[in-house]
Protein backbone atom coordinates (compact mmCIF):
# COMPACT_ATOMS: atom_id res chain seq x y z
CA UNK A 1 0.00 0.00 0.00
CA UNK A 2 1.25 3.56 -0.64
CA UNK A 3 1.86 5.99 1.46
CA UNK A 4 3.08 9.38 1.67
CA UNK A 5 6.23 10.25 3.53
CA UNK A 6 6.91 12.19 6.39
CA UNK A 7 9.68 13.51 7.64
CA UNK A 8 12.10 11.63 9.79
CA UNK A 9 14.23 13.13 12.41
CA UNK A 10 18.11 11.91 11.98
CA UNK A 11 21.09 11.93 14.46
CA UNK A 12 23.08 14.36 13.65
CA UNK A 13 26.11 13.30 12.25
CA UNK A 14 29.26 12.05 15.01
CA UNK A 15 32.35 14.08 14.87
CA UNK A 16 34.83 10.98 14.06
CA UNK A 17 37.99 12.81 14.00
CA UNK A 18 39.88 15.11 16.22
CA UNK A 19 41.71 17.89 14.40
CA UNK A 20 45.11 16.43 14.88
CA UNK A 21 43.47 13.74 12.65
CA UNK A 22 41.34 15.07 10.59
CA UNK A 23 42.19 14.57 7.00
CA UNK A 24 43.84 17.88 5.49
CA UNK A 25 42.07 18.93 2.46
CA UNK A 26 44.37 18.17 0.32
CA UNK A 27 44.38 14.64 1.71
CA UNK A 28 42.70 12.52 -1.11
CA UNK A 29 39.20 15.07 -1.09
CA UNK A 30 37.38 15.79 -4.96
CA UNK A 31 39.03 19.01 -5.86
CA UNK A 32 37.22 21.59 -7.09
CA UNK A 33 36.39 20.73 -10.44
CA UNK A 34 35.20 17.29 -8.96
CA UNK A 35 38.06 15.40 -9.54
CA UNK A 36 39.13 13.05 -7.38
CA UNK A 37 43.14 11.96 -6.58
CA UNK A 38 44.38 9.55 -4.64
CA UNK A 39 43.44 8.53 -1.23
CA UNK A 40 45.68 10.54 1.46
CA UNK A 41 46.82 9.83 4.82
CA UNK A 42 43.40 11.08 6.40
CA UNK A 43 41.76 8.04 4.95
CA UNK A 44 43.17 5.52 7.94
CA UNK A 45 40.71 6.93 10.07
CA UNK A 46 38.14 6.30 7.82
CA UNK A 47 38.59 2.45 7.60
CA UNK A 48 39.47 2.21 11.28
CA UNK A 49 35.39 3.79 11.85
CA UNK A 50 34.44 1.66 8.68
CA UNK A 51 35.83 -1.79 10.64
CA UNK A 52 33.82 -0.57 14.11
CA UNK A 53 30.70 -0.25 11.89
CA UNK A 54 30.40 -3.30 10.31
CA UNK A 55 31.70 -4.98 13.85
CA UNK A 56 28.28 -4.03 15.16
CA UNK A 57 26.06 -4.37 12.28
CA UNK A 58 27.52 -8.11 11.73
CA UNK A 59 26.86 -8.56 15.58
CA UNK A 60 22.43 -8.69 14.58
CA UNK A 61 22.61 -9.24 11.10
CA UNK A 62 21.38 -12.34 11.31
CA UNK A 63 18.11 -11.15 13.28
CA UNK A 64 17.61 -7.65 11.46
CA UNK A 65 17.42 -9.69 7.95
CA UNK A 66 14.97 -11.89 9.26
CA UNK A 67 12.81 -9.15 10.57
CA UNK A 68 13.54 -7.51 7.22
CA UNK A 69 12.21 -3.92 8.64
CA UNK A 70 12.60 -0.57 6.78
CA UNK A 71 16.07 0.01 8.01
CA UNK A 72 16.02 2.92 9.85
CA UNK A 73 18.40 2.10 12.20
CA UNK A 74 20.82 0.97 9.50
CA UNK A 75 20.69 4.62 8.18
CA UNK A 76 21.20 6.00 11.62
CA UNK A 77 24.68 3.65 11.92
CA UNK A 78 25.98 5.13 8.97
CA UNK A 79 24.50 8.83 9.72
CA UNK A 80 26.36 8.11 13.50
CA UNK A 81 29.38 6.74 11.75
CA UNK A 82 29.33 10.06 9.31
CA UNK A 83 30.32 7.66 5.79
CA UNK A 84 27.87 9.52 3.77
CA UNK A 85 29.71 12.37 3.11
CA UNK A 86 32.71 10.69 2.63
CA UNK A 87 33.32 11.57 -0.94
CA UNK A 88 32.45 15.49 -0.21
CA UNK A 89 35.35 18.01 0.30
CA UNK A 90 36.11 18.55 3.72
CA UNK A 91 34.17 20.76 6.02
CA UNK A 92 30.21 21.49 5.83
CA UNK A 93 29.92 17.83 7.23
CA UNK A 94 32.38 16.33 4.24
CA UNK A 95 35.17 13.73 5.14
CA UNK A 96 37.57 14.35 1.95
CA UNK A 97 38.20 11.01 0.63
CA UNK A 98 38.25 9.83 -3.07
CA UNK A 99 35.99 6.86 -4.83
CA UNK A 100 39.18 3.90 -3.78
CA UNK A 101 38.52 4.84 -0.30
CA UNK A 102 34.41 4.70 -0.96
CA UNK A 103 34.50 1.42 -2.31
CA UNK A 104 37.02 0.12 0.02
CA UNK A 105 34.35 1.01 2.51
CA UNK A 106 31.44 -0.59 0.81
CA UNK A 107 33.35 -3.64 0.54
CA UNK A 108 33.90 -3.81 4.46
CA UNK A 109 30.54 -2.53 4.88
CA UNK A 110 29.08 -5.18 2.74
CA UNK A 111 30.81 -8.02 4.42
CA UNK A 112 28.58 -7.38 7.52
CA UNK A 113 25.60 -6.23 6.07
CA UNK A 114 25.29 -6.16 2.00
CA UNK A 115 21.94 -4.05 2.19
CA UNK A 116 23.79 -1.15 4.41
CA UNK A 117 26.56 -1.77 1.85
CA UNK A 118 24.02 -0.95 -1.40
CA UNK A 119 22.40 1.83 0.24
CA UNK A 120 25.67 3.61 0.59
CA UNK A 121 26.58 2.72 -2.70
CA UNK A 122 23.40 4.37 -4.71
CA UNK A 123 24.31 7.31 -1.94
CA UNK A 124 27.88 7.82 -2.84
CA UNK A 125 26.83 7.84 -6.86
CA UNK A 126 24.04 10.05 -6.62
CA UNK A 127 26.06 12.56 -4.40
CA UNK A 128 28.24 12.82 -7.21
CA UNK A 129 25.15 13.65 -9.95
CA UNK A 130 26.10 17.61 -10.11
CA UNK A 131 29.59 16.15 -11.53
CA UNK A 132 28.15 13.49 -14.09
CA UNK A 133 25.49 15.73 -15.68
CA UNK A 134 25.86 19.37 -14.20
CA UNK A 135 27.72 22.45 -15.82
CA UNK A 136 31.50 21.51 -16.42
CA UNK A 137 32.91 22.41 -12.52
CA UNK A 138 36.40 23.20 -14.30
CA UNK A 139 35.15 26.41 -16.42
CA UNK A 140 35.49 29.88 -14.90
CA UNK A 141 37.55 31.68 -12.45
CA UNK A 142 38.68 30.04 -9.13
CA UNK A 143 35.96 31.58 -7.44
CA UNK A 144 33.37 30.61 -9.60
CA UNK A 145 34.46 27.04 -9.25
CA UNK A 146 35.06 26.86 -5.49
CA UNK A 147 31.36 28.28 -5.45
CA UNK A 148 30.31 25.67 -7.99
CA UNK A 149 31.66 22.60 -5.95
CA UNK A 150 29.94 24.09 -2.71
CA UNK A 151 26.59 24.45 -4.37
CA UNK A 152 26.76 20.95 -5.43
CA UNK A 153 25.18 18.11 -4.48
CA UNK A 154 27.36 15.86 -2.43
CA UNK A 155 28.38 19.14 -0.70
CA UNK A 156 24.38 19.78 0.07
CA UNK A 157 24.24 16.54 1.42
CA UNK A 158 26.62 16.41 3.64
CA UNK A 159 25.41 20.11 4.98
CA UNK A 160 22.07 18.64 5.62
CA UNK A 161 22.98 15.27 6.62
CA UNK A 162 20.92 13.63 3.65
CA UNK A 163 20.98 9.91 2.49
CA UNK A 164 20.42 10.00 -1.12
CA UNK A 165 18.35 7.58 -3.50
CA UNK A 166 16.81 7.10 -6.64
CA UNK A 167 18.09 6.58 -10.24
CA UNK A 168 19.53 8.34 -12.94
CA UNK A 169 18.64 6.40 -15.64
CA UNK A 170 15.05 6.55 -16.97
CA UNK A 171 12.94 3.81 -18.16
CA UNK A 172 12.68 3.47 -21.82
CA UNK A 173 8.93 4.24 -22.92
CA UNK A 174 6.33 1.60 -22.50
CA UNK A 175 8.54 -0.17 -19.66
CA UNK A 176 8.60 -0.68 -16.08
CA UNK A 177 5.85 -0.20 -13.27
CA UNK A 178 3.52 2.40 -14.99
CA UNK A 179 4.08 5.40 -17.36
CA UNK A 180 7.62 6.88 -17.09
CA UNK A 181 9.04 9.98 -15.09
CA UNK A 182 7.50 13.20 -16.79
CA UNK A 183 8.10 16.89 -16.30
CA UNK A 184 5.61 19.94 -17.08
CA UNK A 185 6.40 23.08 -17.36
CA UNK A 186 5.07 25.67 -14.47
CA UNK A 187 5.00 28.60 -13.66
CA UNK A 188 7.53 28.39 -10.65
CA UNK A 189 9.76 25.37 -12.25
CA UNK A 190 8.27 21.61 -13.06
CA UNK A 191 5.81 19.12 -11.98
CA UNK A 192 6.62 15.71 -11.47
CA UNK A 193 4.33 12.85 -12.80
CA UNK A 194 5.00 9.13 -13.01
CA UNK A 195 5.89 6.18 -11.04
CA UNK A 196 9.16 4.22 -10.93
CA UNK A 197 10.42 1.14 -8.95
CA UNK A 198 13.77 1.94 -7.64
CA UNK A 199 16.26 -0.53 -6.10
CA UNK A 200 17.32 0.78 -2.98
CA UNK A 201 16.87 3.10 -0.27
CA UNK A 202 13.40 4.67 -1.42
CA UNK A 203 11.98 4.40 1.54
CA UNK A 204 14.46 5.84 3.96
CA UNK A 205 15.86 8.82 2.10
CA UNK A 206 15.53 12.02 2.91
CA UNK A 207 16.56 13.29 -0.86
CA UNK A 208 15.64 11.33 -4.04
CA UNK A 209 17.52 12.15 -7.04
CA UNK A 210 15.69 10.84 -10.37
CA UNK A 211 15.98 11.43 -14.63
CA UNK A 212 12.39 12.87 -15.71
CA UNK A 213 11.64 13.73 -18.99
CA UNK A 214 10.39 17.20 -20.17
CA UNK A 215 6.78 16.01 -21.92
CA UNK A 216 7.88 12.28 -21.65
CA UNK A 217 10.57 13.14 -24.70
CA UNK A 218 13.89 13.93 -25.42
CA UNK A 219 16.80 14.65 -23.26
CA UNK A 220 15.94 14.01 -19.37
CA UNK A 221 16.64 16.32 -16.46
CA UNK A 222 18.08 15.17 -13.27
CA UNK A 223 15.68 16.46 -10.22
CA UNK A 224 16.35 16.85 -6.81
CA UNK A 225 13.03 15.27 -5.06
CA UNK A 226 12.15 15.59 -1.24
CA UNK A 227 9.88 12.32 -0.95
CA UNK A 228 8.29 14.41 2.12
CA UNK A 229 6.61 16.60 -0.78
CA UNK A 230 2.55 16.22 -1.11
CA UNK A 231 2.42 14.12 -4.09
CA UNK A 232 4.92 11.67 -3.09
CA UNK A 233 3.51 7.99 -2.55
CA UNK A 234 5.81 5.18 -1.60
CA UNK A 235 5.39 1.50 -1.15
CA UNK A 236 8.31 -0.97 0.09
CA UNK A 237 6.48 -3.63 -1.93
CA UNK A 238 6.35 -7.42 -0.90
CA UNK A 239 9.47 -8.90 1.03
CA UNK A 240 12.77 -9.56 -1.30
CA UNK A 241 14.45 -12.74 -1.10
CA UNK A 242 17.54 -11.28 -0.75
CA UNK A 243 19.26 -7.26 -0.16
CA UNK A 244 15.81 -7.37 2.12
CA UNK A 245 17.16 -4.08 4.20
CA UNK A 246 18.36 -2.06 1.06
CA UNK A 247 15.13 -0.13 1.43
CA UNK A 248 13.43 -1.04 -1.83
CA UNK A 249 10.25 0.39 -3.58
CA UNK A 250 8.45 1.92 -5.60
CA UNK A 251 6.97 5.67 -5.90
CA UNK A 252 4.43 7.56 -7.10
CA UNK A 253 4.68 11.26 -8.35
CA UNK A 254 1.47 13.31 -8.49
CA UNK A 255 2.40 16.71 -9.92
CA UNK A 256 5.50 16.89 -7.45
CA UNK A 257 6.56 20.63 -7.43
CA UNK A 258 10.77 20.87 -8.69
CA UNK A 259 12.02 24.10 -8.44
CA UNK A 260 14.78 25.56 -11.12
CA UNK A 261 17.19 25.27 -8.50
CA UNK A 262 16.56 21.47 -8.18
CA UNK A 263 17.13 20.31 -11.76
CA UNK A 264 21.04 19.12 -10.91
CA UNK A 265 21.88 18.73 -14.91
CA UNK A 266 20.93 17.02 -17.91
CA UNK A 267 21.19 13.14 -19.18
CA UNK A 268 21.05 13.73 -22.99
CA UNK A 269 19.10 10.81 -24.52
CA UNK A 270 21.74 10.84 -28.03
CA UNK A 271 24.84 9.48 -27.80
CA UNK A 272 26.65 11.71 -29.97
CA UNK A 273 26.05 14.60 -27.75
CA UNK A 274 26.81 12.98 -24.79
CA UNK A 275 30.19 13.70 -22.93
CA UNK A 276 32.27 10.04 -22.20
CA UNK A 277 32.56 11.47 -18.10
CA UNK A 278 28.81 11.49 -17.88
CA UNK A 279 28.90 7.95 -19.28
CA UNK A 280 30.82 6.95 -16.11
CA UNK A 281 27.74 7.59 -13.83
CA UNK A 282 26.42 3.81 -14.62
CA UNK A 283 29.88 2.13 -14.86
CA UNK A 284 30.72 4.05 -11.08
CA UNK A 285 27.36 2.33 -10.06
CA UNK A 286 27.82 -1.06 -11.12
CA UNK A 287 31.22 -1.05 -10.05
CA UNK A 288 30.16 0.34 -6.20
CA UNK A 289 27.90 -2.65 -6.77
CA UNK A 290 30.66 -4.95 -7.76
CA UNK A 291 32.26 -4.60 -4.29
CA UNK A 292 28.54 -5.23 -2.45
CA UNK A 293 29.12 -8.35 -4.12
CA UNK A 294 33.12 -9.30 -3.11
CA UNK A 295 31.88 -8.10 0.44
CA UNK A 296 29.33 -10.58 0.14
CA UNK A 297 31.70 -13.42 -1.01
CA UNK A 298 34.82 -12.35 1.75
CA UNK A 299 31.87 -11.96 4.75
CA UNK A 300 30.61 -15.35 3.98
CA UNK A 301 33.75 -16.96 3.59
CA UNK A 302 35.24 -15.22 6.83
CA UNK A 303 32.12 -16.70 9.04
CA UNK A 304 32.29 -19.72 7.76
CA UNK A 305 36.60 -20.08 8.76
CA UNK A 306 34.98 -19.24 11.90
CA UNK A 307 32.46 -21.27 12.83
CA UNK A 308 34.91 -24.33 11.13
CA UNK A 309 37.89 -23.13 13.31
CA UNK A 310 35.01 -23.34 16.74
CA UNK A 311 34.06 -26.57 15.37
CA UNK A 312 37.56 -27.95 15.40
CA UNK A 313 38.35 -26.46 18.79
CA UNK A 314 35.27 -28.25 20.39
CA UNK A 315 34.04 -27.14 23.10
CA UNK A 316 36.34 -24.34 24.24
CA UNK A 317 35.15 -20.92 24.54
CA UNK A 318 35.39 -18.22 21.21
CA UNK A 319 37.75 -15.42 21.28
CA UNK A 320 36.02 -12.77 22.45
CA UNK A 321 35.02 -10.52 19.10
CA UNK A 322 34.86 -13.69 17.15
CA UNK A 323 32.23 -14.08 14.87
CA UNK A 324 31.58 -17.50 16.53
CA UNK A 325 31.04 -15.57 19.66
CA UNK A 326 27.88 -14.20 18.65
CA UNK A 327 26.91 -17.03 17.20
CA UNK A 328 26.23 -19.46 19.85
CA UNK A 329 26.95 -23.47 20.56
CA UNK A 330 25.52 -24.22 17.15
CA UNK A 331 29.19 -24.86 15.59
CA UNK A 332 29.56 -27.80 17.04
CA UNK A 333 28.31 -29.91 14.63
CA UNK A 334 30.39 -28.09 11.81
CA UNK A 335 32.60 -31.61 10.35
CA UNK A 336 35.31 -30.52 11.22
CA UNK A 337 36.88 -33.25 11.19
CA UNK A 338 37.16 -33.48 7.30
CA UNK A 339 40.68 -33.96 5.71
CA UNK A 340 38.84 -32.76 2.48
CA UNK A 341 37.88 -29.48 4.30
CA UNK A 342 41.14 -27.45 3.83
CA UNK A 343 40.75 -27.84 -0.02
CA UNK A 344 37.37 -26.75 0.02
CA UNK A 345 38.30 -23.83 1.85
CA UNK A 346 41.50 -22.95 -0.73
CA UNK A 347 39.43 -23.82 -3.78
CA UNK A 348 37.07 -20.72 -2.44
CA UNK A 349 39.67 -18.63 -0.78
CA UNK A 350 41.43 -18.42 -4.71
CA UNK A 351 37.98 -17.60 -5.75
CA UNK A 352 37.89 -14.90 -3.67
CA UNK A 353 41.46 -13.56 -4.14
CA UNK A 354 41.03 -13.80 -8.33
CA UNK A 355 37.94 -11.38 -8.04
CA UNK A 356 39.55 -9.07 -5.69
CA UNK A 357 42.58 -8.48 -7.88
CA UNK A 358 39.99 -8.66 -11.36
CA UNK A 359 37.91 -5.62 -9.35
CA UNK A 360 41.51 -3.82 -8.35
CA UNK A 361 42.23 -3.12 -11.89
CA UNK A 362 38.51 -1.67 -12.49
CA UNK A 363 38.82 0.47 -9.46
CA UNK A 364 42.10 2.05 -10.22
CA UNK A 365 40.93 2.34 -14.26
CA UNK A 366 37.37 3.96 -13.10
CA UNK A 367 39.85 6.38 -10.54
CA UNK A 368 41.66 6.99 -13.41
CA UNK A 369 38.71 8.41 -15.72
CA UNK A 370 37.25 10.15 -12.33
CA UNK A 371 40.36 12.30 -12.45
CA UNK A 372 40.94 13.32 -15.74
CA UNK A 373 37.16 14.82 -15.61
CA UNK A 374 36.14 16.22 -19.08
CA UNK A 375 38.63 15.56 -20.76
CA UNK A 376 38.14 11.58 -20.79
CA UNK A 377 38.30 10.27 -24.41
CA UNK A 378 35.60 7.93 -25.97
CA UNK A 379 38.46 4.82 -26.38
CA UNK A 380 39.20 6.01 -22.47
CA UNK A 381 35.50 5.44 -21.62
CA UNK A 382 35.40 1.65 -23.40
CA UNK A 383 38.61 0.63 -22.30
CA UNK A 384 37.12 1.39 -18.42
CA UNK A 385 33.90 -0.25 -19.42
CA UNK A 386 35.53 -3.80 -20.25
CA UNK A 387 37.32 -3.49 -16.80
CA UNK A 388 33.98 -2.97 -14.67
CA UNK A 389 32.63 -5.52 -17.20
CA UNK A 390 34.83 -8.22 -16.04
CA UNK A 391 34.70 -7.31 -12.47
CA UNK A 392 31.22 -7.65 -12.75
CA UNK A 393 30.53 -10.72 -14.00
CA UNK A 394 34.13 -12.65 -11.91
CA UNK A 395 32.60 -11.31 -8.56
CA UNK A 396 28.79 -12.03 -9.64
CA UNK A 397 30.01 -15.93 -9.76
CA UNK A 398 32.53 -15.99 -7.27
CA UNK A 399 29.78 -14.73 -5.31
CA UNK A 400 27.21 -16.92 -6.41
CA UNK A 401 29.71 -20.02 -5.70
CA UNK A 402 31.05 -19.22 -2.82
CA UNK A 403 27.77 -18.51 -0.74
CA UNK A 404 26.27 -22.00 -2.18
CA UNK A 405 29.44 -23.97 -1.20
CA UNK A 406 29.23 -21.98 2.26
CA UNK A 407 25.73 -23.45 3.24
CA UNK A 408 27.60 -26.75 2.30
CA UNK A 409 30.60 -26.28 4.78
CA UNK A 410 28.43 -25.68 7.46
CA UNK A 411 25.41 -27.81 7.20
CA UNK A 412 24.51 -28.97 10.34
CA UNK A 413 25.62 -25.93 12.64
CA UNK A 414 21.61 -25.31 13.14
CA UNK A 415 20.42 -25.57 9.65
CA UNK A 416 20.63 -22.63 6.93
CA UNK A 417 17.85 -21.27 7.97
CA UNK A 418 19.55 -19.36 11.43
CA UNK A 419 17.00 -20.71 13.86
CA UNK A 420 17.50 -20.84 17.62
CA UNK A 421 20.62 -18.51 17.38
CA UNK A 422 22.41 -20.37 14.30
CA UNK A 423 24.48 -18.49 11.87
CA UNK A 424 21.79 -18.20 9.64
CA UNK A 425 23.87 -18.50 6.53
CA UNK A 426 21.37 -18.33 3.76
CA UNK A 427 21.37 -14.62 3.92
CA UNK A 428 24.60 -14.89 2.25
CA UNK A 429 23.64 -16.68 -0.68
CA UNK A 430 20.00 -15.12 -0.94
CA UNK A 431 22.08 -11.59 -0.92
CA UNK A 432 24.22 -13.10 -3.73
CA UNK A 433 21.24 -14.29 -6.20
CA UNK A 434 19.26 -10.83 -5.85
CA UNK A 435 22.19 -8.42 -6.08
CA UNK A 436 23.86 -11.15 -9.39
CA UNK A 437 20.60 -11.03 -10.89
CA UNK A 438 20.13 -7.69 -12.17
CA UNK A 439 23.26 -8.05 -14.03
CA UNK A 440 23.43 -9.12 -17.60
CA UNK A 441 26.22 -11.40 -17.90
CA UNK A 442 25.83 -12.83 -21.58
CA UNK A 443 25.75 -9.02 -22.57
CA UNK A 444 28.67 -8.42 -20.71
CA UNK A 445 30.51 -11.32 -21.55
CA UNK A 446 29.81 -10.27 -25.23
CA UNK A 447 31.16 -6.99 -24.83
CA UNK A 448 34.94 -8.07 -23.75
CA UNK A 449 34.56 -10.88 -26.22
CA UNK A 450 33.90 -8.28 -28.86
CA UNK A 451 36.33 -5.75 -27.77
CA UNK A 452 38.96 -8.67 -27.26
CA UNK A 453 38.30 -10.17 -31.04
CA UNK A 454 37.83 -6.51 -32.76
CA UNK A 455 38.71 -3.95 -30.59
CA UNK A 456 35.26 -3.13 -30.45
CA UNK A 457 34.24 0.07 -28.19
CA UNK A 458 31.14 -0.34 -26.48
CA UNK A 459 28.39 2.29 -26.79
CA UNK A 460 28.22 5.32 -25.30
CA UNK A 461 24.59 4.83 -24.03
CA UNK A 462 23.46 5.87 -20.06
CA UNK A 463 21.86 3.21 -19.36
CA UNK A 464 24.35 0.26 -18.94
Amino acid sequence: MSTQRKSTTRPAIRAASTASTAAPPDAGAPSEDGRSPSGGPGDGIWFRVTRELADDLAVDAPARDRAGKTPYDEVARLQEAGLPGLLTPPGDGGRGSDWRSACAVIREISAADSSVGELLAHHYLLSWSSHFFGQDPGTGSPARRKQTAKASLGARAAREHWLLAGAVEPPPPGTGPGPDLTLTPSDDGWLLDGRHTFASGVTVADRLVLAARPGGSGDALVVLVDPACPGVFTDGGPDRVGQRLAGAGTVTFDRVPVAPADVLGVLPQDEDTTAPFTTLAPLALRLLLVHVGLGITEGALAEARDVTRAGRAGDRAAPAGDAVARLGGAVRAVASDDPYLPLAYGELAIEAHAAASVVERADDALAYGLHTGRGLGAEQRAAIAVLVAAAETVTGRAAVRVTTRVLELVDGAGGPAGHDGAPGFDRFWRNARALTARTRTAHRLRDIGDHYLHGTDTRLTLPA
